[in-house]
């Protein structure tokens, strides 16, 4: 069988962590402020993506690559959206 040797260089891992208490509050605004800003990013999302294929359609923008990735993004969004409310 193989020797194991251990080794006492190492420190603690407790030292390591630092944790929030979680009586402290957060910085930043109330729940439906939070709620609301991350809404509007993806009605801007959806905005986008319509945009986009609004441009590839009329010839504005040849890229499809582009077009799929933001429809792919709003739908993404639309979908975390929709399991977040259920």
């Amino acid at each position: 069988m193989a020797n194991m040797q251990i080794h006492g260089n190492m420190e603690p891992l407790g030292s390591a962590l630092k944790v929030k208490s979680p009586v402290e509050k957060s910085e930043g605004g109330s729940f439906a402020d939070t709620l609301s800003e991350a809404l509007n990013e993806v009605n801007d999302l959806q905005l986008n993506a319509d945009k986009a294929i609004e441009d590839l359609v009329t010839g504005k923008s040849k890229n499809i690559h582009e077009t799929m990735i933001a429809l792919g993004k709003a739908e993404l969004a639309f979908k975390l959206t929709m399991q977040v409310r259920n």
